[in-house]
């Protein structure tokens, strides 16, 4: 599969690796190995996977995106994911950082509240031969208590304020990013509970669709 102008996929993928990551400030190795691996254009509809590896949200239906691909390498970085880690993702949307988080992380739990979504990215996963990947539907904002502690939560909503069950079902140790503020516009922010205590620090100015839900919007 080609793009019109015949530069291949992997091609593209290599230039979004190296001058939209690297080049702006993404030093984790793991990070970036993992995005030049995984298809982007794989995860994105027929009519928009010329845009595949191009640093912008793109449609997927459901009136949900899949997310910059720099928005979302800044979250894993911050994450620091060793690969040991059990992770729940909040929005599988697509299935594209699902994937990032399966090459990064041990065991990952993706949940989705629009079961098209969640069946088609279960089946890209599938035919990409993601085998460390489960995928619920239900409210992301209460996250899948049954696999908790996580010792990494990603969220790809944005939320009002931390949701408490999400803040309860991490590890201790362990770190959570999620955007939080109004619907126009949010601050990426990563939370890490340590013995009990949580503590907060902004990562990045960002835009999300709102999490809806009991302790969404």
């Amino acid at each position: 599969m080609i793009f019109s102008n015949s530069r291949s996929y992997d091609e593209k993928r290599h230039d979004m690796v190296e001058d939209q990551l690297r080049a702006r400030g993404i030093r984790d190795q793991r990070v970036l190995d993992a995005m030049l691996q995984v298809p982007r254009h794989e995860f994105v509809p027929e009519e928009f996977k010329a845009q595949a590896y191009e640093d912008h949200p793109l449609p997927i239906g459901k009136e949900q995106t899949i997310s910059q691909p720099f928005i979302i390498a800044i979250g894993l970085q911050v994450l620091g994911l060793s690969g040991d880690e059990s992770v729940l993702e909040v929005g599988t949307g697509s299935g594209y950082q699902t994937a990032l988080l399966a090459r990064l992380a041990r065991q990952v739990y993706s949940v989705e509240r629009h079961p098209e979504l969640a069946d088609a990215a279960e089946r890209t996963l599938r035919f990409l031969g993601f085998n460390n990947v489960q995928v619920s539907i239900r409210d992301g904002s209460q996250g899948w208590k049954e696999h908790s502690p996580y010792n990494a939560i990603l969220v790809s909503a944005a939320a009002p304020s931390l949701p408490k069950s999400l803040v309860e079902q991490l590890s201790d140790g362990g770190k959570m990013v999620i955007p939080v503020g109004p619907p126009h516009a949010q601050k990426l922010e990563l939370v890490h509970n340590q013995n009990g205590t949580v503590a907060v620090e902004t990562v990045e100015g960002c835009r999300f669709v709102p999490l809806v839900g009991a302790e969404g919007y």
